[in-house]
């Protein structure tokens, strides 16, 4: 018999969203929903791995949006 390892469950909290599409200079953003993180990019693939990875490897939970999206990392006082 094998020993396997199994990552314990994640208690319910959701992966975040990360949403990947081209800003008004059309190069590539990933963002997470609320801007926790985030990145510009050469290409939609690029984007895309780094939404992957960054997000947990949960494709489900990377959206790609077809509007502008800029990547903005200001914060409200």
């Amino acid at each position: 018999m094998m020993n396997q390892l199994f990552e314990p469950p994640s208690c319910g909290s959701a992966p975040p969203l990360v949403f990947v599409g081209r800003n008004r200079r059309g190069n590539w953003v990933a963002r997470e929903q609320r801007g926790s993180f985030g990145g510009l990019f050469v290409n939609r693939a690029q984007a895309l791995k780094y939404a992957f990875v960054e997000n947990g490897r949960h494709p489900e939970s990377i959206i790609e949006v077809t509007r502008e999206i800029e990547l903005d990392f200001r914060t409200d006082p």
